[in-house]
């Protein structure tokens, strides 16, 4: 698939785009969603063969930013995210493929919070990085033509990286997810009855979503005709996202210990991909908020 920003379940039906419904019901490869920032990419280009490092700005349609050499990052980056792409550079093995990982930290503790979630190790880690992989990237001539698989190989610590990718599982096996057909079924009948948007109309809509989750309101019965569009697609909205929760609460992962502040959590989320595509589950009211009031980002 493209490289393309990865979708709540629950968003991705506002345009009568009801392939989710399918999705929940059918096996995947799942992963853990971990809480890194930045995102960083390396590999060799296939525009050049040579190896370079960056962060998701080397898929920009216009200014791409592709390091190949510590000159370029000084020309197109400064500050942490410069420091981070520098040691990226020096450490990250070489590899004839394209790769995106997130970055946790450097080196030295047994504790990180790159970003909302706190990250407890059993020990100390000693490599120089730490970069949580996630997904493997296909491009012949070009990375802003590159198409997005998930990882699904091992990648092998080296002396100087330490790569995290927590194996993930379903508490039941995959066949607890067929538990929720029935319940696709029926968002199936009441999608007759919604009046879908535009992937511009959408777009507002999943804004005034988020503004909601941003508050730490609850969106319910009470308030579905507070948004610009027909109450029942936000009844649809609510029934799938009932579904997304109901999966989630069945994964689990041995990667390190997770916290959001003293609260232990599972994880941040988590990437479930198969024939009818790739979202992520992910609890908006526990970590989604989280994050949209940590000051650095605004979007999830």
């Amino acid at each position: 698939m493209k490289n393309t920003h990865l979708e709540h379940p629950e968003d991705s039906i506002l345009t009568g785009d009801l392939s989710v419904l399918d999705w929940f019901v059918n096996p995947g490869t799942l992963s853990v969603k971990i809480d890194g920032a930045p995102a960083i990419v390396w590999g060799t280009n296939p525009a050049t063969g040579n190896f370079f490092v960056g962060t998701k700005s080397v898929f920009n349609k216009v200014k791409i930013k592709i390091n190949e050499s510590h000159e370029d990052i000084d020309a197109n980056h400064q500050g942490n995210v410069a420091q981070i792409l520098h040691a990226c550079l020096d450490y990250l093995p070489r590899t004839a493929g394209i790769l995106q990982g997130d970055f946790i930290g450097f080196g030295g503790s047994d504790e990180y919070k790159p970003n909302t979630i706190t990250y407890k190790f059993s020990e100390v880690v000693y490599e120089e990085i730490i970069i949580a992989p996630h997904t493997v990237y296909v491009a012949e001539k070009d990375l802003r033509d590159a198409v997005a698989y998930p990882l699904k190989f091992i990648i092998t610590d080296t002396p100087y990286v330490k790569f995290v990718k927590p194996q993930a599982y379903i508490q039941h096996g995959q066949e607890s997810f067929a538990d929720v057909a029935e319940v696709c079924a029926f968002a199936r009948q009441m999608s007759t009855m919604c009046e879908f948007v535009s992937d511009k109309e959408a777009a507002k809509i999943t804004k005034q979503l988020n503004d909601f989750i941003r508050a730490g309101e609850q969106i319910s019965v009470e308030n579905v005709n507070v948004f610009d569009c027909d109450p029942n697609l936000i009844r649809l909205w609510s029934l799938v996202k009932s579904i997304k929760d109901d999966c989630l609460f069945l994964c689990r992962n041995d990667g390190p210990a997770a916290y959001i502040g003293y609260n232990r959590i599972d994880a941040e989320g988590y990437v479930m991909t198969n024939e009818f595509g790739m979202f992520k589950l992910i609890n908006r009211e526990v970590f989604s908020y989280a994050n949209f009031n940590s000051g650095r980002f605004q979007s999830v």
